[in-house]
């Protein structure tokens, strides 16, 4: 396996404590492969038996109700993780995972990563910090469905985008994006952005939001 896949390894917050020759077999044991924008990574219930670096691009991790309807639990942008879950307890997945643009991603073995944690105690540790930042993260945000309005829920996610130093937000979220995020209909959604804009604390221009007064969207937001 080549060397850069060793760089990313190295650069997760999983591996990045692993001596060398640890990640070279972990390399070794791994394969990247290339997704096309829209498609299913693995869906509820699959077995669990990779764990998924993202090389380029970005996957939306969802979950889906009988009738259709969808709620983004997090979007992993390019460096970031995901299958940590069933890593640690060897369960199948919990939610779907598909992927917003063309992705390049790294597939790992989950026996590969067991082994490792029974070996190195720093990536055991490291393991537990991710499950634990993942259910933190889970629950506040199941604490803002029912505790924030939609529009507080909006203001909560624009802000947590990256954004540029004029204000920008990096990556693209069309409204139904951003509806999928906060568990709302894309047309409320629509409403809250005008809300905001109406009031200078964002900017709506070809597709792409800026934020303007990140305060006093964060005041709204409760933050």
């Amino acid at each position: 396996m080549s060397t850069d896949v060793t760089d990313v390894l190295r650069a997760t917050d999983l591996l990045s404590s692993a001596p060398a020759a640890e990640l070279e077999a972990i390399a070794a044991a791994s394969r990247s492969r290339n997704f096309r924008r829209g498609q299913v990574l693995f869906t509820t219930g699959d077995p669990g038996d990779t764990v998924i670096v993202v090389i380029s691009g970005r996957i939306k991790v969802v979950v889906r109700s009988a009738d259709g309807g969808e709620l983004t639990l997090t979007i992993v942008p390019p460096g970031g993780m995901l299958g940590e879950l069933s890593a640690a307890d060897g369960g199948p997945r919990s939610a779907d995972a598909e992927t917003m643009e063309d992705c390049r991603l790294l597939l790992v073995p989950r026996e590969a990563i067991q082994d490792l944690c029974g070996r190195v105690p720093s990536v055991a540790q490291a393991l537990a910090s991710s499950v634990a930042a993942n259910l933190r993260r889970i629950t506040e945000d199941a604490s803002d469905l029912v505790f924030l309005d939609l529009p507080r829920r909006v203001a909560k996610v624009l802000l947590s985008q990256p954004r540029d130093a004029d204000g920008v937000i990096r990556q693209k979220m069309t409204q139904e994006d951003l509806a999928h995020r906060v568990g709302g209909a894309r047309q409320s959604v629509n409403a809250a952005l005008r809300g905001f804009e109406r009031r200078g604390w964002i900017q709506l221009r070809n597709q792409a939001v800026t934020v303007k007064q990140a305060a006093a969207l964060s005041r709204f937001a409760g933050n």
